[in-house]
């Protein structure tokens, strides 16, 4: 959704930069002090499988906003999708200050651990319903986002570049997740020469009149936390993840872990959660749920050294 919250990068603390040895699957990015691991002999042995299986077995599900994008540069925030439409060339001051108010009264929600997703399930829905209410009131023009995505400080994780291509060239299918706005995904992966064919993308799209204004979101709406139900609906009818049981799953949210609902018989599954924020408060939630988990690490790194791993060592196949 849209974040306004000041934030200022601070250094990781000494106890959370947990710098692992090199494992016996010689991915020295997997070294790292942003790395931390709750069973290193699962992640090896997941890993060692899907090198075993190859590239054709594989397919990449990651989620957008904060997972493929950095979460900070410099000391900024990055903008989100649902950020990047807070531009004067598509809404005006009353409705950012409007959904500001919205910010303020439901992420606390969003991230409170201590209320169960059950209970933050219907409030997502109110917060994003009232959001996109907003933006359609606006009746944002279609031929105005990529100017705006131009004009944001939006931003891909160092590391990208490798990350999408590398997927590309070796016909490894990534099925992008996002509760953000599908419209706005697509122009910034496309400002930065990334979309390729193989990249398939689950997101909240606006829908536009014959003006090209908006006038509604298309489908089931997307949230943080209830993208299990769009797996079940839409990735497992996607042809070209048929067939490729293993599966690199990445995403910022307890709530991502849910997106391989969807896939058909999975046999190894590898979970990466980037811990961006509130590290103190959330690091132990997420060690216990994702199998690698990256503290305050803006790079795809991690990701990259795995991909290697796996294919580079199954060119041959």
């Amino acid at each position: 959704m849209i974040y306004h919250i000041p934030w200022i990068y601070t250094p990781v603390r000494g106890i959370l930069t947990i710098c692992h040895q090199l494992t016996k699957t010689e991915i020295p990015d997997l070294a790292k002090c942003s790395v931390l691991m709750k069973e290193r002999s699962k992640v090896e042995d997941t890993i060692h499988a899907m090198q075993r299986a190859g590239a054709g077995s594989l397919h990449v599900i990651s989620d957008f906003d904060m997972t493929l994008t950095r979460f900070a540069h410099n000391g900024k925030r990055v903008p989100t999708t649902h950020n990047i439409l807070d531009n004067r060339l598509l809404i005006n001051e009353d409705c950012t200050k409007k959904m500001r108010e919205l910010l303020n009264t439901y992420y606390p929600i969003e991230i409170d651990a201590g209320r169960t997703v059950e209970e933050k399930l219907p409030l997502m829905v109110e917060w994003w319903t009232k959001v996109h209410e907003l933006l359609i009131q606006q009746r944002i023009r279609k031929d105005m986002l990529a100017q705006a995505v131009k004009e944001s400080s939006a931003m891909l994780r160092e590391g990208h570049k490798v990350f999408f291509d590398c997927l590309a060239a070796h016909q490894v299918p990534l099925l992008i997740f996002s509760a953000g706005v599908g419209d706005v995904l697509e122009e910034v992966i496309r400002q930065n020469h990334v979309f390729h064919p193989n990249v398939h993308i689950i997101s909240n799209y606006m829908d536009f009149d014959h003006t090209g204004a908006l006038r509604a979101f298309k489908g089931q709406l997307i949230h943080t936390f209830n993208k299990r139900d769009g797996a079940l609906s839409h990735a497992a009818h996607l042809t070209e993840l048929q067939g490729r049981p293993n599966v690199l799953l990445l995403g910022d949210s307890l709530g991502d872990l849910t997106m391989a609902d969807g896939v058909s018989e999975p046999e190894n599954i590898l979970t990466i959660g980037f811990l961006n924020d509130q590290v103190e408060e959330r690091k132990e939630s997420y060690v216990n749920s994702f199998d690698i988990v990256l503290v305050k690490d803006e790079t795809m790194d991690v990701p990259n050294g795995i991909l290697r791993y796996i294919i580079s060592a199954r060119d041959n196949k």
